[in-house]
């Protein structure tokens, strides 16, 4: 098992623009993850910067000590319009590392007290120690978490997420979040052409996720930019070689798949969600109370 080494560095800024994203800000209270996920488009931009991309990432992680209060004063700017913000777009901010700074937590207690919306992303369920503030969260401005759950076969997780915790212990998370009122999803992501697209994964997925409260289900297929492609392509030449030529084929000459390549896969994790009637079905919804109408002045 690779032990991280863990570097604490203040950062100048918390809130990063995104571009070509559902999202405008994110936030990442960590630089580089212990979860090393051999598809991880993070890589990427790694390699564009210069920095570690292949077995070397994840072992090295930027501790941003000072991020809490950072972010504290960038929404307190009056140029901040409490847009939405996405936690864990670039490393996930419930990695292992998060039990001891508790930067996450700090972050979203900053939120919560600035009304600010927020989504999160992770596959760590020691999300869980933070339901208070994600409940208090949840009432005062739309909050909702994805837990990220490619694929529940053993073999598969162990093989493409090998700092990971068990996706089963992340549904029993999911559960957790959801008996609490907060809205939480599952999203498969990414479903990979040929490991986990097969219908009996997608399934037992989708069908788990239904079980355990999901109040969503939502997909996308892997993209490999430069960085990431050679990495994971050096995994699946290892674990799965008969599948090296279709990739070769298939990612020649883009980073994304084409939609004759990608739509099938989601309209078929669409049927499912409709088969298995995913919906949000939360006993108590943590939700902000409506803003007050502006009654207009009768003349």
């Amino acid at each position: 098992m690779v032990r991280p080494e863990y570097r604490e560095e203040p950062c100048r800024s918390a809130l990063n623009p995104v571009k070509g994203m559902p999202f405008r800000w994110s936030l990442n209270p960590y630089m580089g993850c212990a979860h090393r996920c051999t598809y991880c488009y993070v890589r990427g931009y790694e390699r564009r910067a210069d920095r570690p991309s292949g077995e070397e990432y994840g072992q090295s992680v930027r501790v941003k000590t000072n991020v809490a209060d950072v972010l504290r004063q960038e929404l307190a700017r009056r140029s901040w319009r409490g847009e939405g913000v996405a936690i864990g777009a670039a490393t996930d901010p419930y990695q292992p590392v998060e039990g001891y700074y508790r930067l996450t937590r700090k972050c979203l207690e900053v939120l919560a007290a600035a009304r600010n919306p927020f989504s999160i992303i992770t596959r760590g369920p020691m999300i869980i120690r933070d339901i208070d503030v994600l409940q208090e969260a949840s009432r005062r401005a739309e909050v909702h978490i994805t837990f990220s759950v490619p694929t529940l076969d053993p073999t598969i997780w162990r093989k493409t997420e090998p700092g990971t915790a068990p996706p089963r212990q992340r549904l029993r998370a999911l559960r957790a979040v959801v008996d609490a009122g907060i809205d939480a999803g599952v999203g498969i992501a990414p479903v990979l052409p040929g490991i986990t697209d097969k219908p009996e994964l997608l399934t037992d997925v989708v069908r788990a996720a239904r079980e355990a409260g999901a109040t969503g289900v939502w997909c996308n297929v892997l993209f490999l930019a430069p960085g990431t492609r050679e990495h994971f392509l050096e995994h699946l030449a290892r674990d799965w070689p008969e599948l090296l030529p279709r990739y070769e084929r298939l990612y020649r000459a883009t980073t994304y798949l084409a939609k004759s390549e990608t739509e099938p896969i989601k309209r078929q994790v669409a049927s499912l969600r409709e088969r298995y009637e995913v919906a949000d079905r939360r006993q108590v919804k943590l939700e902000p109370a409506p803003q007050p109408e502006q009654l207009s002045l009768a003349v």
